[in-house]
């Protein structure tokens, strides 16, 4: 079926639409009332036909992480702070000295940013290269690089944002136009490079285009014909390309394809281990806080019903930023999603409609005393929803920024709204239009909540004129949440659907456009790939706010990626437990 017979042709062009666009009020504006004499208060939105005192849970699978088994020796981070500020110092040495060859020091660049340690000379990172790129704009071409090395600098430039032209690969095209042949008889290692590149593209870069698709088939026809390390290396590159994986989880794995390189650098690999390993163990002790507070909440068993995820929602922060100044920020992200996810939960597998209601408006409300209109078992998460905020503007007022959690719980408020539209859609059985459904969707995708809430823990990069920009719903952020809304959703849907629940995005684009589930997931796939371009060019300079808070869109893009790559990783936890046994648990032997 043509493409333009099921969706408008202005969504293929890109993926800001104008379903994206969500009414400030959505946020702001008290709509909604608890107040119902409707005899559908007692349906469960489970299922609409069981009673109040037959409700049907979701039936999710319990943690499969046990007390004391992610843990973190005070004495081990001691020592390996000690060895990593050695070892640091030889490696700015490194970066120093790469400053007579630009090609060798943005080479150099990139082993930083694969191995997972460039947070440490971002300041000297960025210099370097704003100074190569304003005086040799063109160096690939200038210095006849080959394909390597000329997708390393293209690829390295576009992830800082500097918008090297996706011309400099014309010189590997053939007089047709297309890529030479001669290419694919050894440069294995090139094509790989390119292939990782094609990923920065562009609206309109159909060289791009046309390389990831020669690549991919490429790499797809060599791969098990070679050693079994750059076998692996291409398998991975090609199941979870670079530029869409998780920064953390992406230097675990180039470590150990780099330990194979011949042509390593033995400090460069020493020191990523024991940064990694160190970092790993600042990570333990951020997690072992967070079950304990977890914990101190004394929710007991009123919470069975719900998914028990304190590791994955954890790993979920870890993804949006990793690096050590950023803990407390990551305790914070943490705690307020530990919250959501119980509130989600029930909505969505326990609450009955009228219960529902009195919570949304309590929340609305926000007053500590709305508590004695709560079923008994909603009072302690109310409690502690309350109580959570109030700390966290005790703390950051302190810094002269409530303001950041003044709309971080506005964007909460907004969330628990658009769970209840859809609980009033499913107690209706009404099917929205796609339009209207992912408005709501990417609201209870937390479009808005999560940046604001990562953004807290941000410090003064994140200032007033940040959230506002925020409020202004820019194109990065409806892109970043659109596909992570469709990735979702297509690994989700069927499962949801089994156990009774609204109608999905999928659901509805089917029931207006007359699509198969094939077809749809093809779509779907294309407003996906759309949407990674919008991001990348909101990354071009130069941009409105600083690159730390465009990063963190693309990080949400890139942990749905991950986290919903074959199913749902936050429901389904034993799809997450490489990843974090890799992250938590094992350290990386030096």
């Amino acid at each position: 079926m043509a493409l333009q017979a099921l969706v408008p042709s202005s969504y293929l062009q890109s993926v800001s639409l104008s379903f994206t666009k969500v009414h400030p009020n959505f946020f702001y504006n008290n709509h909604l009332s608890c107040k119902t004499d409707s005899p559908s208060k007692v349906l469960c939105l489970a299922y609409k036909n069981n009673q109040e005192n037959d409700r049907p849970l979701g039936n999710f699978r319990p943690t499969i992480w046990k007390d004391g088994s992610i843990s973190s020796p005070v004495l081990e981070v001691e020592t390996y702070d000690k060895l990593n500020e050695e070892m640091k110092d030889h490696v700015k040495e490194m970066l120093v000295a790469s400053r007579i060859d630009p090609v060798e020091e943005v080479v150099l660049i990139n082993l930083l940013c694969r191995l997972g340690v460039s947070y440490h000379f971002e300041n000297e990172i960025e210099e370097r290269l704003n100074h190569i790129f304003e005086m040799q704009p063109d160096l690939a071409a200038e210095k006849d690089c080959d394909l390597y090395t000329t997708a390393i600098l293209f690829r390295v430039f576009r992830q800082h944002g500097f918008k090297v032209s996706s011309g400099v690969f014309n010189k590997f095209k053939d007089h047709d136009g297309k890529f030479k042949e001669s290419l694919t008889s050894s440069d294995v290692r090139g094509m790989l490079s390119l292939h990782e590149a094609t990923h920065l593209r562009l609206h309109g870069e159909d060289i791009l285009e046309k390389a990831l698709t020669f690549t991919t088939a490429y790499l797809k026809s060599v791969a098990p014909n070679l050693d079994q390390n750059l076998t692996k290396r291409i398998n991975d590159a090609l199941e979870q390309p670079l530029h869409m994986g998780v920064p953390r989880i992406e230097a675990h794995k180039f470590i150990s394809f780099y330990e194979h390189d011949d042509s390593k650098n033995d400090t460069l690999l020493k020191f990523a281990k024991l940064d990694f390993n160190r970092v790993q163990l600042l990570h333990q002790q951020e997690l072992a806080y967070i079950t304990r507070w977890m914990k101190g909440l004394n929710f007991g068993s009123t919470y069975s019903y719900s998914r028990d995820r304190t590791v994955e929602i954890y790993l979920w922060s870890v993804a949006q930023y990793f690096e050590p100044h950023f803990s407390r920020g990551r305790i914070i992200f943490t705690k307020i999603y530990l919250l959501l996810l119980i509130i989600d939960d029930t909505y969505d597998a326990y609450g009955t409609f009228g219960e529902l209601q009195r919570f949304t408006d309590a929340v609305e409300r926000w007053d500590i005393n709305c508590v004695s209109e709560l079923p008994e078992y909603m009072k302690p998460l109310f409690r502690a929803l309350l109580n959570l905020f109030d700390e966290l503007n005790n703390e950051l007022a302190e810094e002269g920024r409530s303001f950041s959690v003044s709309f971080t719980k506005d964007m909460m408020k907004g969330v628990v709204r658009a769970y209840f539209v859809e609980a009033q859609w499913f107690h209706e059985g009404y099917v929205p239009p796609f339009d209207e459904r992912m408005s709501n969707a990417i609201v209870t995708g937390t479009c808005f909540l999560d940046p604001a809430a990562a953004y807290v823990g941000l410090g003064d990069i994140a200032g007033i004129d940040a959230y506002e920009w925020l409020r202004s719903q820019p194109k990065i952020m409806t892109a970043s949440f659109t596909l992570s809304r469709l990735i979702a959703d297509l690994v989700s849907n069927k499962a949801e659907q089994e156990r009774g629940h609204v109608a999905s995005v999928v659901e509805s684009y089917m029931k207006e456009y007359g699509t198969s589930g094939e077809e749809t997931a093809e779509e779907f796939k294309k407003i996906i790939a759309n949407g990674w371009k919008d991001i990348n060019e909101e990354c071009m300079r130069p941009t409105i706010v600083p690159m730390r808070l465009l990063n963190v869109f693309v990080n949400i893009a890139r942990l749905v990626e991950v986290f919903y790559k074959k199913m749902d990783g936050v429901t389904n936890p034993e799809y997450l437990k490489d990843h974090v046994t890799k992250l938590f648990i094992d350290p990386i032997p030096v």
